[in-house]
């Protein structure tokens, strides 16, 4: 008689996994922070590997289509310097902004978002991680770390080839969900909607056939001047009272002009999606685009210029704003952020307000957003808050750092420098970390941040604060 096979809640088993070349670095994720802390760690000298599960570097920018950096001026001058602005000046010289961007968008203009081309992001990102000598493995999924004494040994691969073992000296977590750092062990701070206000997710996606001449829409309908944003906001309201939509979401970002008629859409928040559940970020997924096409009827219907528009597609990955953070040595809080506070180890300034998207449908949640970005978490022109090399350092890490997303930050600071162009000049700073650590023997929580501090500096990083120190802030 067969007897009943019972699913245990737990199943464990071993095996023997194939051990792999060994690095200086091993960089997690190719996103905007990975992409930079491998190229930078490499054109230093250390043998790198750059793991990404997708098929291309640039993260959000480019498999996410959020195909537009947060500002990188404050009004004034610009505040990126490094790698991001190598970046930025390669893209102006290839003509991979959007057609209507100008040398002030990057120059000199307060919280201006800057359009670009996500093809062209990838193929330049390709280039530079080349030229630097960067081992990639796209397709290619962490799944495990190994740590003794506090430190990383190695970490499990998985790709088409199967698992790999891989030892390195030093790692960069830049997976925006904090993965390696969970699985090393490292204290997290799981942000979910029932414990904080955490920012919608959102499925991006691209539009052809748009009339960007049409004089009754003009060439930038995100709302920077006064008029348009009437205009927005009251044809939004006009189609949410007629019904259109699946959900009453008062705010839309709207289109980024990336070509003569083509733009990409940062529009349709899914609410209370959990990042770091597989099965809310599939249901997420279907949602987001069923939502792209309401948005596409929506522009066809209620928007002049629009009536050709074509839905050409989806994000392949959702677009996260917030899920698991480090808890490191310093937390960059709010008040901080307020009183625009500078540090001696700060390895990046930035001006964005707190963009912490609305976190429902409800008017009083829309309007709570605006009051933030326009308001007292808005730094205004010439002012700037310093991003401390220490909310980059796991509490108590040795051979560990983060960059991008997952970095050590309340929430609504997070929803300042979370984006693209703070989290390049992040990567920058803890490829060079890494590096000094490989070459000096410190350990990432007692890093002489002054040397750090001056690299940086002598590799074009922007860092006007005027006293140094070489012990980082806690």
């Amino acid at each position: 008689m067969n007897q009943p096979m019972t699913s245990p809640s737990e199943y464990s088993f071993s095996r023997t996994i194939p051990v792999d070349d060994s690095y200086d670095l091993v960089v997690a994720g190719g996103g905007p922070a990975g992409t930079a802390a491998a190229v930078c760690a490499a054109r230093l000298g250390l043998k790198t590997l750059l793991v990404e599960a997708t098929g291309c570097l640039g993260g959000m920018g480019t498999s996410g289509l959020v195909a537009s950096f947060g500002p990188v001026s404050d009004g004034e001058r610009m505040l990126v310097g490094g790698f991001m602005k190598e970046l930025l000046e390669t893209m102006w010289r290839q003509k991979a902004f959007g057609p209507h961007v100008v040398r002030e968008f990057l120059d000199g203009q307060l919280n201006r978002w800057v359009p670009f081309k996500p093809e062209h992001l990838k193929r330049i990102l390709d280039d530079f991680a080349v030229a630097a000598g960067v081992e990639l493995r796209f397709f290619t999924r962490l799944i495990e770390a190994d740590v003794q004494d506090g430190r990383v040994r190695g970490v499990v691969l998985s790709n088409v080839e199967g698992l790999r073992y891989v030892r390195a000296r030093t790692f960069v977590d830049a997976t925006g969900d904090a993965a390696l750092a969970a699985l090393a062990g490292a204290e997290c701070k799981v942000v979910l909607r029932d414990t904080d206000t955490v920012a919608p997710s959102t499925l991006c996606s691209l539009f052809g056939g748009m009339r960007w001449d049409d004089p009754a829409y003009g060439d930038d309908w995100r709302g920077i001047d006064a008029a348009k944003a009437r205009t927005k906001t009251e044809l939004l309201e006009r189609a949410i009272a007629d019904g259109h939509f699946t959900q009453a979401d008062l705010f839309m970002p709207g289109m980024n002009k990336i070509g003569e008629r083509t733009a990409s859409l940062n529009a349709g928040h899914v609410f209370n999606l959990n990042p770091l559940s597989n099965r809310s970020l599939s249901d997420g997924m279907i949602f987001g685009r069923k939502l792209a096409v309401e948005y596409l009827e929506f522009f066809r219907k209620y928007v002049p210029g629009c009536a050709d528009l074509e839905l050409l597609a989806t994000a392949p990955v959702m677009g996260v704003r917030d899920s698991r953070r480090i808890v490191g040595e310093f937390e960059l809080g709010i008040e901080d952020f307020r009183n625009r506070r500078q540090f001696p180890d700060q390895i990046a300034v930035y001006n964005r307000p707190t963009d912490v998207h609305p976190t429902d449908t409800s008017k009083a949640e829309y309007e709570r957003f605006l009051r933030d970005f326009d308001g007292k978490d808005n730094l205004g022109r010439g002012n700037s808050v310093g991003i401390p090399y220490s909310i980059l350092v796991p509490r108590g890490s040795q051979n560990l750092w983060v960059a991008g997303r997952c970095h050590s930050s309340d929430t609504k600071v997070h929803g300042s420098i979370r984006a693209q162009s703070a989290a390049y000049m992040m990567g920058q700073a803890v490829g060079t970390a890494a590096a000094q650590s490989v070459a000096s023997g410190e350990p990432a929580c007692d890093l002489d941040t002054q040397v750090l501090v001056e690299r940086l500096r002598e590799h074009g990083a922007y860092l006007p604060q005027k006293t140094l120190a070489r012990t980082m802030t806690r």
